[in-house]
């Protein structure tokens, strides 16, 4: 267990790190070059790869008190420290998409300038970065159970959104001051307005699913099937009479209650029950278990109690 959580805080820790350094490279790439070019929408983009260096510094601080072991004051651990940074990084990709929104409202009102050619390789550039990102921090998140590096990994994946709409802005510009098509120079406008629904409604996804789990939320009973077989498979136990899965951040505590023959001693009941911890605990991602036990009573009707 210990091994893997070394091995846990390692990898995730990488994509915490992975995502601060990317998103200095871009915010640097892209204000160089919109500020260059003239190209708004990219000046914005880098402002947008600037705010997600929060969310991935915020990512990082998560990981490093989810870490810390259990204490007095929080006998379950700090696992939750990454759900609570999830929901601070959704928050920061809806102020990012509403930023974005309504920036490009603003600027309906305001002079359309043509960007250069070089701003178009700069979001390209940009766009398949970002997806590397998004695609190495997901799998690092899913496979570590990571909230906060899958929301972070999402909101790598807005700033592909929010670069595709500048790409599809920057190039609608350039063909239409080359074919004096006067309406295609909003096209940047229009997409940036598009994209940051698209950031909101994510944001929102993301952050009421965090929330959620938040309030510690109890694994539905068919993904617990493994780990009640577990606990039935103990010598002594006659059913289960209680089965609470908590998810606890990235790890999972377990309260059981089961039922035992009513007539054995309290010293052999108290033995069942540390053989039902020892054996739920085999489950790597089982932090602690809570055992209660209760004397079987036969109620004659053939039906199991087991919740």
């Amino acid at each position: 267990m210990e091994e893997y959580e070394q091995q846990r805080y390692k990898m995730v820790r990488l994509g915490a790190i992975v995502g601060i350094s990317g998103n200095i490279l871009l915010a640097l790439l892209k204000g160089v070059v919109g500020w260059l070019s003239g190209s708004r929408a990219l000046l914005a983009d880098a402002v947008h790869s600037a705010s997600d260096m929060v969310g991935s510094f915020a990512v990082l601080i998560g990981v490093r008190a989810a870490k810390i072991p259990p204490d007095n004051d929080h006998p379950y651990g700090h696992g939750k420290a990454e759900t609570v940074t999830a929901i601070i990084v959704a928050v920061l990709l809806f102020i990012v998409g509403f930023e974005i929104g309504l920036n490009a409202v603003k600027d309906f009102g305001e002079p359309v300038s043509v960007p250069g050619t070089a701003a178009l390789y700069a979001v390209i550039v940009s766009i398949i970065l970002k997806e590397g990102m998004f695609q190495f921090k997901y799998y690092l998140g899913k496979k570590y159970k990571s909230e906060a590096l899958i929301t972070d990994a999402w909101h790598h994946r807005s700033d592909v959104f929010s670069s595709f709409a500048a790409l599809l802005g920057i190039a609608a510009s350039l063909v239409g001051a080359s074919s004096n098509i006067s309406w295609l120079l909003y096209g940047d406008l229009i997409a940036g307005v598009f994209v940051s629904l698209l950031v909101m409604r994510m944001a929102w996804k993301l952050g009421r699913e965090s929330i959620h789990n938040a309030l510690d939320h109890v694994m539905h009973d068919e993904d617990t099937v493994e780990m009640r077989n577990r606990a039935k498979s103990v010598e002594g136990v006659i059913q289960i009479d209680e089965f609470l899965a908590r998810e606890h951040g990235y790890y999972v505590i377990v309260d059981i209650r089961v039922a035992v023959d009513p007539y054995i001693t309290v010293e052999e009941g108290h033995a069942i029950g540390k053989k039902v911890k020892a054996e739920l605990l085999k489950e790597k991602d089982i932090r602690n278990v809570f055992v209660h036990i209760n004397p079987y009573e036969d109620k004659g009707d053939g039906k199991e109690q087991e919740k």
